[in-house]
């Protein structure tokens, strides 16, 4: 049985605006996968199913259902997803501006009552990001992106998740940044076992961490299989990586005025 497995689910907001068409996805325990696609093909409603907060901005599922390890969670509060060990990293780095580094990571954790293994949690997370090690005390607002981006990936830590939903964590990156980013997410997952799904429009970096991957184009699931599969897919490298069949790299401008032959259809 996978981790997490969403069958069939159809989502709308104000209950006549429909994002998601009928989309199954599922990520085994231990399992990296990656949900691709262009913007506004619907990856960021497809977590906001997943963690609950669907909700929050007046949306629901109108159909199917979502559930972790066996047990329904579709109709739980994103509180109630939360504590059976569900995270989500948001797109955009949404740190708490005004506290500090520290304290950012500490409310990722304010649900947890061992403050033993909280404090180690702590020193593990400053052991991956050492680079905000050294800037514990500073107020977030002022760290850069990538620093900012290491702080939310870590606060989500902070929580013991068993399944982490990363939105767009390569979003507004230096190419460096994506690297070590990924390089730390990778190490993450081997370390603790850790479940994860990210969503990403950076199609070469989420693939090449992933074990299995999704392509999504317009509320629907159109491809998938082995990352490997689907880096040497035709299709997914000329839409999506901007390579010709030819090898030659092709500009996103060129790209996007491409008629979809879909020929995964």
């Amino acid at each position: 049985m996978p981790m997490l497995k969403v069958t069939n689910v159809e989502a709308a907001y104000l209950g006549v605006i429909r994002v998601l068409h009928g989309i199954s996805l599922q990520v085994g325990d231990g399992q990296i996968v990656a949900l691709i696609g262009s913007n506004g093909a619907g990856k960021t409603t497809t977590l906001k199913a997943v963690s609950g907060l669907l909700r929050t901005e007046q949306g629901n599922i109108t159909s199917g259902e979502i559930t972790l390890d066996g047990r329904r969670i579709d109709r739980l509060s994103p509180e109630e997803i939360a504590r059976l060990g569900v995270s989500q990293v948001m797109e955009g780095r949404r740190v708490l501006e005004h506290l500090t580094v520290e304290e950012n990571l500490m409310v990722g954790a304010y649900r947890r009552k061992d403050r033993a293994a909280v404090k180690r949690d702590l020193e593990m997370v400053f052991e991956y990001f050492p680079r905000i090690r050294q800037y514990r005390k500073r107020v977030s607002g002022y760290l850069s992106g990538g620093e900012q981006q290491m702080l939310v990936i870590g606060r989500a830590l902070m929580a013991a998740p068993r399944l982490m939903l990363l939105d767009e964590p390569s979003l507004g990156l230096a190419p460096m940044a994506v690297q070590t980013i990924y390089d730390i997410v990778k190490q993450i997952n081997q370390d603790r076992g850790l479940s994860m799904l990210i969503v990403e429009q950076n199609v070469r970096a989420a693939l090449g961490i992933a074990d299995y991957g999704y392509v999504m184009e317009n509320g629907r699931i159109v491809l998938d299989g082995p990352s490997e599969r689907l880096r040497d897919n035709e299709d997914v490298r000329e839409f999506y990586m901007g390579i010709s069949s030819s090898g030659a790299r092709k500009s996103y401008r060129e790209v996007k005025h491409y008629r979809r032959r879909k020929r995964w259809v």
